[in-house]
């Protein structure tokens, strides 16, 4: 079975990635890094360190070393927002029948064995199983839960609106004001489309492939998280008789960090913090065998670790607020970011 992870310059997040899944992973799989632009030397030595991992480049590889260069050199951002979602797609397109489908700051905290979760995604006809869910637990209200083994649950939504395609765009783009008509009506609120989340996930999931495909559909180069929801909606809508259709590991196996980003382009925070030069800093010291990429495993690394390599260089004060704001993002969602 193959274990995809989406990367770029951070390696010493994919390192940590793939260790925990050397670690922690048992069964038959081959893991396939899908690389947009991390600098060559970095993945000669993930190479090195990891031989039976497969590093595959996007077409736009080139183009962007050639930005992450310009950056360190005259500041010039780093375009995070041009994602190879082709490259993706066409890579689980080739995959086994079953994925899962991760990042570089995604590691593995609990044990699992996949062939023993390929059977029972076979077996009780599983075409999602979520590993792991940012610690947010507050979501089970919205989810009937039923074991189906012991280690699996089922984890079906609760009301949830499974309109045909064109009110399904509308339901979540706005068109023709439908949204709102609802929210005025009471039929929906602030959190509805949040919901719509228990039918995907994009860094900790083991899926069936034909079903991440049909998620993933006409995504054009950007991450459009609607579109996902969409797609996911319109699919479960024909399958959702089935139980099990979504279900979920009964201990969460999987963490990602909140104290680091590939890009400054999503977490523009208005802080003294550049977190392109802040990976550079963590990039060379893990490239010199200084920096220990297991280091607080299986938390994430800790502030006082990080400060020892950078503290001189960064203005540490405002990295720490960066962190800060970016975990207060996410738990006023009921994730757990420790």
């Amino acid at each position: 079975m193959d274990i995809l992870i989406k990367s770029f310059n951070r390696p010493y997040y994919l390192d940590r990635c793939i260790t925990s899944i050397y670690k922690n992973v048992s069964g038959q799989f081959k893991i396939k890094v899908l690389d947009d632009g991390t600098p060559v030397r970095y993945l000669d030595k993930i190479r090195k360190k990891h031989p039976n991992v497969e590093i595959l480049l996007s077409d736009n590889y080139q183009k962007k070393g050639k930005a992450i260069e310009e950056n360190l050199s005259s500041g010039k951002p780093i375009n995070g927002f041009e994602i190879p979602t082709k490259f993706w797609y066409e890579n689980v397109k080739k995959a086994s029948e079953y994925v899962i489908v991760t990042e570089d700051d995604v590691w593995f905290t609990h044990p699992i064995n996949i062939d023993n979760l390929q059977n029972q995604a076979q077996c009780f006809n599983i075409n999602l199983i979520k590993l792991g869910w940012l610690g947010n637990e507050s979501d089970k209200e919205n989810l009937l839960i039923n074991s189906i083994s012991d280690n699996l649950e089922s984890a079906k939504p609760k009301s949830l609106f499974y309109f045909p395609k064109k009110l399904m765009e509308a339901f979540f783009y706005n068109h023709y004001k439908f949204y709102t008509i609802l929210y005025k009506l009471g039929k929906t609120d602030h959190y509805t489309q949040r919901k719509y989340w228990a039918l995907n996930s994009i860094l900790m999931g083991f899926f069936n492939k034909k079903y991440w495909l049909e998620i993933w559909e006409g995504m054009d180069g950007k991450v459009d998280e609607k579109r996902q929801l969409i797609n996911a909606s319109l699919f479960y809508r024909k399958n959702k008789n089935n139980p099990n259709f979504i279900s979920r590991l009964k201990t969460e196996a999987m963490k990602t960090t909140f104290q680091s980003s590939a890009t400054n382009s999503y977490h523009e925070y208005g802080f003294d913090f550049d977190v392109n030069r802040f990976n550079y800093l963590i990039n060379e010291a893990w490239m010199k065998g200084e920096f220990d990429a297991m280091e607080n495993f299986p938390k994430d690394f800790s502030l006082d670790y990080f400060k020892k390599f950078v503290s001189e260089k960064i203005n540490f004060s405002e990295f720490e607020k960066w962190v800060t704001k970016f975990r207060n993002q996410y738990e006023e969602m009921g994730c757990n970011t420790n």
